[in-house]
């Protein structure tokens, strides 16, 4: 097998192919095929006394269908048999004798098998789709069926994707099929990304001849029948069995120990050194951050200091907060209208003053919150000190007052609750449990949402983020290889963040000098 590194920080996008890299639906694409086939040609034997040869899985599927759009396998492998038939109509009913209409019958025979088994998923491919976006890297799917949205949907991956390109994409847009790279080139133009900056994944011959037509920074071939050498010797950069072996020695993990993390005050000079021209953007977590962590929530009061500070910030540069709070909570607490806000972990959003912008993430699930949130106010009642802390996008269950024998009732109930609701995720954070929307976002995605909305390109613009809890581990794993990541902590711990600070105070006085350099930027 060979073996090739892949730099992660030259990689913008990933583009996959879909059938035998992601879903292991290419056997029930071969076994529909071959029923049409031999359906067809014994028809054709009986009738006219012809002696053609039955669809070979093992010889023609790779050779005529894989890959391409379902009339041009139909079209391929009958001319392989020297039959010529009447092109037909889209519209054609399956089984007609057309190429549309045996095309239309496969779909039928796929689509029955697709209903009674389902759709099984290669594991390696899908951690690695969450490994490219955990850093910032952009995904996109394609494959030359149109059937692709109910794969995706039934295998439960479809959110994983950026941008998807099918077979009802090539129809619509005359987009020529494999071995053509017109396919891939739609991904990465969906996606805004140059295709230097970007790599495909293919398992099949054509889709490596494809995508090598192309200037992908790598062609990745996805072995899963034991053949490394067909595929590189139809161009692929590097070929793998196991697709996490990409990236299995990579630097993704965080840091063991926070206080191997250098102090962010102590390093400001070099800091700013790789600023170079480009335009800070400045991203902050509250509670913990902004101002110390208190017993009762309501409690964390923003010092006039700090407000200040953060206003003075804002007339030289973008200043953001995303907080687990409520918008309209925090919006009250912070009173600056100049900056903008990102509330439930970056499920609610709205632009600063002037910024005609809003998000919100998870509207569907707000009806199972409210139950949720019900039932466990009922099991919490009797737990003093316990306080449910409902959020327009998430239900937090705050215990740091509970006597610590009563704790593990706490999270014995908040256990309880989740289990009815398959909708709902659990995370927890300081002294604190919360059931959100169980879909693919986070402060780290509502970061890279927010800094698009606004136009920020990567290139000019540096962002900066800093918190002090479990959450906010998602936005400093996407600025590692693109950003400014600063952790609040006493102690030490694991964290993707750069740099550290001790404490709220920490936090103004950095963001005090971060003001002195802007300004004498301007002078």
């Amino acid at each position: 097998m060979t073996e090739t590194k892949i730099d992660f920080n030259r990689i913008e996008a990933v583009v996959f192919d879909m059938d035998g890299v992601i879903t292991q639906t290419a056997k029930v694409h071969a076994r529909a095929w071959k029923k049409l086939f031999d359906r067809y040609l014994q028809w054709r034997n009986d009738k006219y006394k012809e002696h053609n040869e039955s669809f070979d899985i093992e010889k023609d599927y790779s050779k005529y269908v894989d890959g391409i759009p379902r009339y041009d396998g139909v079209k391929n492998f009958l001319s392989s048999r020297n039959i010529e038939l009447e092109y037909g109509d889209p519209s054609d009913p399956p089984g007609k004798e057309t190429i549309c209409g045996l095309g239309n019958q496969k779909n039928q025979f796929f689509n029955d098998k697709l209903k009674t088994d389902g759709v099984d998923v290669y594991e390696d491919s899908v951690e690695f789709i969450k490994f490219l976006r955990s850093r910032n890297i952009q995904t996109a799917v394609v494959s030359s069926s149109k059937n692709c949205s109910a794969v995706l949907e039934a295998a439960g991956i479809k959110d994983l994707f950026d941008a998807q390109v099918d077979g009802t994409d090539i129809s619509q847009h005359g987009l020529k099929g494999k071995p053509a790279p017109d396919i891939f080139i739609e991904a990465c133009k969906r996606l805004g990304v140059q295709t230097e900056k970007a790599a495909v994944l293919e398992d099949a011959i054509l889709g490596v001849t494809a995508a090598g037509k192309s200037n992908f920074l790598y062609v990745v071939g996805v072995d899963r029948i034991g053949h490394p050498e067909h595929l590189k010797n139809k161009g692929a950069d590097v070929v793998v069995s196991d697709i996490r072996s990409l990236y299995k020695n990579s630097s993704s993990e965080p840091s063991a120990k926070g206080k191997e993390i250098p102090s962010a005050l102590n390093e400001f000079s070099q800091i700013m050194q790789g600023v170079n021209g480009q335009t800070p953007a400045v991203f902050l977590d509250y509670d913990g951050t902004l101002t110390p962590i208190v017993e009762k929530p309501e409690d964390a009061v923003l010092s006039d200091d700090m407000r200040r500070v953060i206003s003075e910030l804002a007339k030289y540069c973008t200043v953001g907060i995303i907080s687990g709070r409520d918008l309209q909570d925090v919006r009250s607490k912070v009173r600056l209208e100049q900056i903008l806000f990102a509330g439930s972990h970056g499920f609610d959003v709205h632009g600063p003053q002037g910024e005609k912008f809003t998000l919100q993430k998870g509207k569907e699930f707000l009806p199972e919150l409210d139950e949720a949130e019900k039932k466990l106010k009922q099991q919490l009642a009797s737990i003093e000190n316990s306080q449910v802390e409902r959020k327009k996008f998430s239900i937090a269950v705050h215990f740091r007052r509970v006597e610590q024998k009563k704790i593990s009732q706490v999270e014995t109930a908040v256990d309880r609750v989740h289990s009815q609701y398959k909708n709902l995720k659990k995370n927890k954070g300081k002294k604190v449990l919360e059931l959100q929307p169980n879909i693919d976002w986070d402060k780290g995605k509502a970061l890279l949402w927010l800094m698009k909305e606004l136009g920020m390109d990567l290139s000019s613009t540096l962002p900066f983020y800093i918190g002090d809890d479990v959450t906010d581990e998602d936005a400093f794993k996407v600025l590692q290889t693109r950003g400014i990541s600063i952790l609040v902590s006493q102690k030490a711990q694991k964290s993707y963040a750069k740099y550290i600070l001790k404490n709220p105070d920490e936090v103004k006085e950095f963001l005090e000098n971060l003001l002195s350099f802007l300004k004498g930027q301007i002078q």
